[in-house]
């Protein structure tokens, strides 16, 4: 009867441990199931610890969110008018001073017409916060433009008589698509040169490297003279200009990577289970040579608004009457003792915008350096 109860208690003891060992098996798989690796949640922590540049992040993608919305905050066309019972939506929508009762066939005065129907009482006209577009030119001042900074111009106008906010608010969006643009393809085109040349390496690495070498001493301002002298440099001529030679530096990173990394066991492991090439550098040698992508990127969007706005203030960048930041530094030069506020304004738009970059790049780097988790303890 003991023998009995002891092997009774026994078993029942091993089942309470196989069950718990069970539940403890289980418990792990559920809690470890997770998008990012402990790696990556780790670098953005770090990111997020380092104030400067995530607070920078935040204002930057506000005011790039903001952007994206500038017809609806900064336009001469009104947002809604109400007029005999009937609503209009003029922001999409071109409406001549008929639809309104003016005795015009040309684009309604939506500033008039709300002053008009304000001294009525019976329609109504909603204007934006700034009811000025950047192509307007305002002479209902006195004397000849640029006119100061007042109630009608926060920032003053340019020599033309357009609103300087107005245009650094366009011109903010412009810089920031086409440096975001001119980055995003020029990383394409150099990862994929670069993942390339280092892992087939031999003559293929030899001949493409000599090859980009010829190509970078090509003069970049001399070739944007000649294209500009033949065709009107438009937004994306200008881009594909910039990306002949942006994606450069690049190369040189993304091949010292894959190199690298191509050496370890892992590569060697999926190369001789039968994997091919094109597997082998995306799935396995890309992924973990993309921290040089990341790190450099901010700065090099820093590096396309330079390029953009030192094209454009030398005159070989977008056609005027374009809203862009080079344009009004042209023009605050030109007009450097009778409107000081235009390189002023110009100056610190692109001083802010630039720090904020840089603060979010030196951010980014310092998070994705691999000598802050090196080790796991």
């Amino acid at each position: 009867m003991r023998l009995l109860n002891f092997m009774h208690r026994n078993s029942k003891v091993d089942r309470e441990r196989v069950h718990s060992s069970q539940n403890e098996g289980i418990q792990p798989r559920q809690s470890q199931v997770s998008n990012l690796s402990p790696i990556t949640r780790r670098r953005i922590q770090r990111f997020k610890s380092i104030k400067r540049g995530y607070y920078s992040l935040w204002i930057l993608a506000f005011a790039i969110y903001l952007s994206f919305f500038a017809e609806l905050l900064m336009n001469s066309r009104a947002l809604a008018v109400r007029f005999e019972g009937a609503w209009y939506f003029p922001t999409f929508h071109f409406y001549s001073g008929r639809a309104f009762g003016e005795d015009y066939e040309s684009e309604a005065n939506y500033r008039e017409l709300k002053k008009k129907f304000e001294v009525s009482g019976h329609n109504y006209v909603l204007l934006p916060p700034i009811p000025y577009n950047p192509y307007e030119n305002d002479f209902a001042l006195q004397g000849n433009p640029p006119y100061a900074p007042d109630s009608r111009h926060l920032l003053g106008t340019d020599s033309s008589g357009r609103d300087v906010l107005v245009r650094l608010f366009y011109g903010f969006r412009i810089a920031i698509i086409f440096a975001i643009l001119l980055t995003v393809s020029g990383y394409f085109i150099g990862t994929v040169i670069g993942a390339v040349m280092g892992y087939f390496g031999g003559w293929v690495d030899l001949l493409t490297q000599r090859a980009i070498e010829i190509w970078s001493t090509m003069p970049f301002l001399y070739l944007c003279i000649i294209i500009a002298s033949i065709f009107e440099p438009t937004f994306m001529i200008l881009l594909g200009i910039l990306l002949l030679f942006s994606w450069i530096n690049m190369t040189y990173y993304i091949r010292t990577e894959v190199y690298r990394e191509k050496a370890k066991d892992y590569a060697v492991a999926a190369k001789s289970m039968g994997a091919g090439h094109l597997r082998i550098i995306m799935r396995h040698l890309l992924p973990n040579s993309l921290v040089p992508l990341v790190s450099y990127f901010p700065f090099s969007v820093v590096g396309g608004i330079y390029s953009l706005t030192a094209l454009d203030f030398l005159g070989y960048g977008l056609p005027p009457p374009t809203p862009s930041w080079g344009d009004l530094l042209n023009q605050g030069l030109e007009n450097a003792m009778n409107a000081p506020w235009i390189t002023a304004a110009t100056f610190t738009a692109l001083v802010v915008t630039l720090l904020l970059i840089t603060f979010i790049g030196e951010a980014v780097r310092e998070a994705f350096d691999p000598r802050q988790f090196s080790r796991y303890k």
